[in-house]
Parts: C-alpha cells; sequence; structure tokens
C-alpha cells in the first residue's frame, strides 16, 4: 500500500466485520460497522472505510428502491476511493471501483426502475484477505 501520511498496515476490526457483513448482503448491519472503523480513525485511511461504507449504504438503497439516492451515493464513494491503491489494506479495491461503477451505470440508465424485486446477486462480493 502507498503511505498516505501515517496509516495503519491492518484493516480495522470493525472494517473487517463490516465487510463480512458486507458479504452477507447486511448492508445496514455493515454501514455500523465501517461507521465505527471510520470513526475511530485520524488518518486519511478513513475516506477508505468511508468509501466502502458509501456502497454499502446505496446498495440498501437499491434494495429499497431509493434509486437517486444510491446514485448519489455511489458517485460519492468514488470520491473517497479514488486516492487509495487497487489493494489497499488487502482489500481488492480495483474490484470494488468496477463493480460499484457497473452498477451505477445501470442505475443512470434506468436498469432497475421497473423491478419489482431486486436480487441480492447483483451485488458482488468485496474481495479480501
Amino acid at each position: 500500500m502507498e503511505n498516505k501520511g501515517n496509516q495503519k498496515e491492518n484493516l480495522h476490526p470493525r472494517a473487517r466485520k463490516g465487510i463480512l457483513l458486507f458479504n452477507q448482503k447486511k448492508f445496514f448491519e455493515a454501514h455500523e460497522e465501517l461507521e465505527i472503523a471510520w470513526r475511530d480513525e485520524e488518518n486519511q485511511i478513513r475516506d477508505f472505510y468511508r468509501g466502502i461504507l458509501q456502497v454499502g449504504v446505496a446498495y440498501h438503497h437499491i434494495r429499497r428502491k431509493n434509486f437517486s439516492g444510491a446514485i448519489k451515493l455511489l458517485h460519492r464513494s468514488k470520491k473517497w476511493l479514488e486516492p487509495f491503491p487497487n489493494k489497499c489494506l488487502g482489500v481488492n479495491l480495483k474490484k470494488i471501483k468496477s463493480d460499484s461503477s457497473k452498477i451505477l451505470a445501470k442505475l443512470e440508465k434506468g436498469f432497475f426502475n421497473n423491478a419489482t424485486y431486486i436480487d441480492d446477486e447483483i451485488f458482488p462480493n468485496i474481495e479480501f484477505e
């Protein structure tokens, strides 16, 4: 990982728990854990946690058919995740960026607008060590 100030080299334990919850499609609960990690950090790595958190909240919004809220959060998450390398603290950030960009493109094209049900299979897992 690139040295961005005085970052810790390990994933915050609450962030790890949040990612596990994210991968179980428990996006609201994942948000809670990632928010704790974000609040605990004082360095730039907080933005990394914030970006992942916002992707999860966006997916939660998609489930609730709040597509405009999801679009806003996915755009915002890009800002927070952009400065970090493709692999950060063992997390495959390149995949998160790619996956969320694909979902954003579908949202912006109205792909989900007439959906009666949003299948959790559309939400890719986060790969991490």
